[in-house]
């Protein structure tokens, strides 16, 4: 049975699971679909089109699914969608999707530090941790494991490849190479991320080849196809490499340096 304030509002048309706690204040809009063991604390929205999984933590001021920060924004029946298991702290806005992708999705296991901004169409993977006040622009892809620091400013239809971490403050509009460190003004590739790669179990075999492969495309000279292709023929192949390999193949806003 789930613990509900009576100060709380719940639509009659939401639909509640079993063993959550559902604080004073907090507004559960039409049609809203929350699953089990999930925790709401006072004050927190959650508006027509979320769609929340199991066991996630959401903190005061927190507004879930509101509609999309985006002119062409018509009304269309678009949702927000949540995983398992995620810590959304005080003030974090996930905006639902528009008619491009029509869907927000924010993976589960992850934390959205106080005030982070998701905006529509967004795709958040799992494991991430998303800090203060950061803003991630509408169509944006984060891949999983990642971390962004507080006040980072992620461009539109941007990506960030898995185990990356980017310091805080950093604005980019380019695409962030999986396993990497990015930082400064303007960003730039600052080496990979050892220190999180060793967290992750990462073996030293594999983190010294992502490393030549990073030193072929960074440092090589020529076309970005034949250094690629030099990965492919000098790195031993692995799930790594090849995830390298396809993330710059498709960036078409191009990667930071």
């Amino acid at each position: 049975m789930s613990k509900i304030s009576p100060l709380a509002y719940i639509h009659p048309e939401a639909v509640i699971g079993e063993n959550c706690e559902i604080g004073a204040f907090c507004y559960i809009d039409k049609g809203v679909v929350i699953g089990d063991n999930n925790t709401l604390m006072n004050s927190v929205t959650v508006l027509y089109g979320a769609r929340i999984g199991n066991g996630n933590i959401f903190f005061p001021g927190a507004v879930i699914s509101a509609i999309p920060q985006d002119l062409k924004f018509v009304g269309e029946d678009t949702t927000a969608e949540i995983g398992d298991n995620n810590k959304i702290r005080e003030n974090v806005t996930i905006n639902r999707g528009t008619a491009a992708k029509g869907k927000t999705v924010v993976g589960s296991n992850n934390l959205l530090m106080e005030g982070a901004h998701v905006a529509h169409d967004a795709l958040v993977g799992n494991g991430c941790i998303i800090g203060n006040s950061t803003k991630l622009a509408g169509e944006i892809v984060i891949d999983d494991n990642a971390i962004l620091s507080a006040g980072v400013l992620m461009h539109q239809f941007c990506r960030v490849g898995s185990y990356t971490m980017i310091g805080g403050g950093t604005r980019f509009s380019q695409n962030v190479l999986p396993f990497s460190l990015c930082a400064r003004d303007p960003a730039a590739f600052c080496g990979l991320n050892i220190v999180g790669l060793r967290r992750r179990n990462f073996d030293r075999e594999t983190i010294d080849n992502i490393h030549m492969a990073y030193q072929i495309i960074l440092q090589g000279t020529g076309k970005l196809n034949d250094l690629l292709a030099r990965v492919e023929k000098e790195i031993p192949m692995s799930d790594e490499i090849k995830y390298i390999l396809d993330f710059i193949k498709s960036s078409t806003r191009g990667f930071i340096r």
